[in-house]
């Protein structure tokens, strides 16, 4: 079943409801934060909404409030991680972007150089 706050078939939120086991770097009512297990970068960190929404935009229109929440997080882990001093914040909207994953999630990419452009 498909709804707001779950999918049932989504990854990211069965990682959000402790089904699927995740190496969890911070949590709070409205945002899960864990590693990449396809990492980038020395730091590669997903910020997820707890609710389901496909896409950012998805989750900037419905809920506005959890979308700045994910960029709170962000904050926090990078300061936490020791790379506050230079990271990245990216979100792939679409398949064009390279979203693999529909379920809206923020990476937090740091710990080397980044240029750019990417990819």
């Amino acid at each position: 079943m498909t709804t707001p706050e779950r999918s049932d078939d989504c990854l990211f939120c069965k990682i959000v409801a402790g089904d699927i086991p995740a190496e969890i770097v911070h949590a709070t009512e409205t945002a899960v934060a864990f590693r990449d297990v396809n990492r980038q970068a020395p730091t590669h960190v997903l910020v997820v909404p707890t609710s389901h929404y496909e896409n950012a935009g998805e989750l900037a229109r419905h809920e506005p409030a959890t979308a700045a929440e994910l960029l709170t997080v962000a904050a926090h882990i990078a300061e936490k991680e020791g790379i506050e001093e230079g990271y990245r914040l990216v979100f792939n909207t679409g398949s064009g972007a390279g979203q693999t994953v529909w379920h809206a999630h923020l990476h937090v990419l740091g710990g080397r150089p980044l240029t750019w452009p990417p990819g």
